[in-house]
């Protein structure tokens, strides 16, 4: 046929959809890691909101009428009251980053004829994390430390009076009839102190996000170079007998933090509600022993009792020849359990985790004991 020379010239030869080069690459991208910037959104302890509480409805203004009952009186009744704003504690919520700026509670329905009420507004309910601090004008307001625990943030106003209120002996129609009241109205701060089970303190660099990696799957950012994590992250260690310990990074220390120097006192917030603590300390550095006493100093300079806590002792890096080094005159310095590991590599990952559960089934004796339930992720 004439057409065929035709037709393998339009045709390039040796063309394939399904070729390596020429085809598509189908394969799934990974997903590009989270910086510790990028993550700065997905976990906020702090938050300003202003409420205001819903505002009450007007009263009814109305005269009974129908037929061969001309003067049947007033009947108009009364408004709705506005609804509130409050705060509930939440134990699914772990951050305050899904708290909104304002908040306005649904207002009342104002009042009908027929003596009848109008409906009062809604309630506005806003989910908070447990441990969340409420503030005006730097005064504690309410401590949210249990689940499902309220607090009304905004009252809503109270609604107004119609005129069949107004009806006495005196006055047999009064026109009178009263508007509802605007709701209150208040700026709130809002602080979270993290209400883990234990906490990772330790000075920057000392290795508590890969530690935190290692044992929970909560991925803060690490990297090859000396970086302090910007922001506390919160890792579940779980167990064959399903319960869970909830592991707290606390951003790295420095000295002078509790003059709120370096992240300051912004951060050592969350040690307060950590019923035990696990100190880590690098052991490749000359004389670890000198991080731990700085550490309790801070502590102990921010609020008093902080550093008696019960803890643990963790000797990081246990890889690195020096550490091997350093780690009989660590125990001969602290009077502490010592634990030594490597985050990197996993080594005796295995003692810290039976330890931990050791602390924390201590503390549930504890809290039983007292007729309190402790606190449960």
């Amino acid at each position: 046929s004439p057409w065929k020379p035709v037709l393998h010239l339009l045709s390039p030869p040796g063309f394939s959809t399904t070729c390596a080069r020429c085809g598509k690459d189908r394969r799934l991208r990974q997903k590009r890691a989270i910086s510790e910037r990028q993550l700065t959104r997905y976990f906020v302890d702090q938050r300003k909101v202003r409420v205001v509480g819903g505002q009450g409805g007007g009263g009814g203004h109305s005269f009974h009428s129908e037929p061969r009952k001309v003067f049947g009186g007033p009947d108009g009744g009364n408004g709705g009251d506005g609804g509130h704003v409050i705060l509930k504690a939440d134990q699914q919520m772990k951050s305050l980053s899904s708290v909104l700026p304002f908040y306005q509670g649904f207002h009342g329905e104002r009042g009908g004829s027929k003596n009848c009420y109008g409906a009062n507004g809604a309630d506005m309910y806003v989910k908070v994390p447990v441990g969340t601090l409420v503030k005006e004008d730097g005064r504690v307001v309410a401590d949210l430390t249990q689940h499902g625990e309220e607090y009304i943030a905004a009252y809503g106003g109270a609604g107004g009076k119609g005129n069949r209120f107004f009806l006495s002996n005196e006055n047999r129609a009064p026109k009178l009839f009263t508007p509802g009241e605007p709701g209150q109205e208040r700026v709130l701060q809002l602080e979270l102190k993290t209400t883990a089970h234990a906490g990772l303190v330790g000075f920057p660099n000392a290795g508590k996000s890969s530690l935190l990696r290692a044992i929970s799957r909560a991925k803060p950012a690490v990297a090859a170079y000396p970086f302090t994590t910007l922001n506390p992250h919160v890792g579940i260690v779980h167990y064959q007998d399903y319960e869970q310990v909830a592991v707290a990074d606390i951003p790295g220390l420095i000295k002078g933090a509790h003059q709120n120097r370096g992240l300051g006192t912004a951060f050592l917030k969350h040690i307060e509600r950590c019923r035990f603590l696990l100190y880590v300390v690098d052991l490749s550095v000359p004389q670890p022993w000198i991080q731990l006493q700085d550490l309790k100093y801070e502590l102990e300079a921010y609020e008093k009792g902080l550093s008696e806590r019960p803890c643990v002792v963790i000797g990081n890096k246990i890889d690195l020849a020096q550490s091997r080094i350093n780690l009989p005159l660590l125990r001969e310095q602290v009077g502490e359990r010592v634990i030594p590991l490597s985050a990197l590599t996993g080594d005796n990952l295995e003692e810290l985790l039976l330890h931990l559960r050791e602390l924390y089934d201590t503390y549930v004796k504890a809290e039983q004991s007292h007729g309190q339930s402790p606190v449960k992720w």
